[in-house]
């Protein structure tokens, strides 16, 4: 009976070059995870603090700064003008 069983360990293949690239890629990926957590729960550095103080104090308003609209109107305008004038 005990010369039946075989005790060994079982064999395993070496593992192929994509197979160790996958793994590795998996580890720098989990790594990279855990730093953009930490980076979100840990408090920002005293200098990004210091920054924003130095700066001068200025009204902010509620709406974003928004661009004139009217090279974008000038432009069309041309464009139909052109069309009228290919007729």
């Amino acid at each position: 009976m005990s010369g039946d069983l075989d005790l060994s360990p079982p064999e395993v293949p070496e593992p192929t070059f994509f197979e160790s690239l996958l793994r590795y890629g998996l580890f720098l990926g989990a790594i990279f995870q855990l730093v953009c957590i930490l980076a979100i729960i840990i408090p920002s550095s005293k200098s990004h603090d210091q920054e924003e103080t130095s700066e001068p104090a200025e009204p902010k308003s509620s709406e974003p700064s928004r661009k004139p609209k009217a090279p974008a109107q000038q432009i069309r305008q041309k464009l139909k003008k052109e069309s009228k004038k290919k007729r």
